[in-house]
């Protein structure tokens, strides 16, 4: 979504229930938020979100699309929440910050986008303090094409015809539910840390090793 019409159909889609039910089930996990990073933050709605909810939490927020980084600048301006939220542009393959830096490294629909995923779980790995929380979901690439027309009849009818293609788009880039277990197995986490937890999005949730 690197284009401004691309990021402004995104903006402009109703994510209250996504983005809502994300945080409460960050939330549900009982870590204690403190330094978190949001990858592929877009328009920095979860962010907010987060930041209404939790009065100490701070989060530096990163995208590669400026075009998305200018909209969530908007976005945090009106919600008076510029001095909780940094916005930064970032390759989420490869970040500029240091080795543990982050107590809680989230993300929401950024896998999909990305061809390298694998890179983009080393590279939060590797920013994420020793016991910190990586919570991370995205969309669950359907195993046939019907039930994906009727994941975009559900979930996209009231969106302009950009916004259902980007959707359409996603759910066939996205990975299924067995393609992400595989991948976080190969990091030593159990397959189980990846579920299903709607009828098109799969979580991933796991605390990084005290040893590693």
């Amino acid at each position: 979504m690197d284009s401004r019409d691309d990021a402004a159909s995104y903006d402009a889609m109703d994510h209250t229930q996504v983005n809502t039910r994300f945080v409460d089930d960050l939330l549900a996990t009982g870590h204690e938020l403190r330094d978190v990073l949001d990858l592929g933050t877009g328009t920095a709605l979860i962010p907010i979100e987060l930041c209404r909810r939790e009065s100490e939490c701070r989060v530096m927020a990163g995208d590669l699309a400026i075009s998305m980084l200018e909209l969530a600048r908007y976005n945090l301006e009106i919600t008076m929440l510029t001095h909780r939220i940094q916005l930064i542009q970032i390759d989420a393959k490869q970040t500029p910050f240091a080795t543990g830096m982050f107590h809680t490294t989230i993300s929401n629909s950024i896998l999909h986008h990305i061809p390298q995923p694998h890179d983009v779980l080393a590279e939060s790995l590797r920013i994420t303090a020793a016991g910190g929380l990586l919570f991370f979901r995205d969309l669950a690439r359907p195993n046939s094409l019907k039930v994906l027309d009727e994941l975009v009849a559900t979930y996209a009818a009231d969106a302009d015809d950009h916004a259902r293609q980007l959707f359409r788009d996603s759910l066939h880039a996205a990975l299924t539910i067995d393609e992400i277990r595989a991948l976080v197995a190969e990091f030593g986490f159990a397959v189980d840390t990846a579920q299903m937890t709607s009828d098109r999005h799969w979580t991933w949730c796991a605390r990084k090793p005290e040893s590693a």
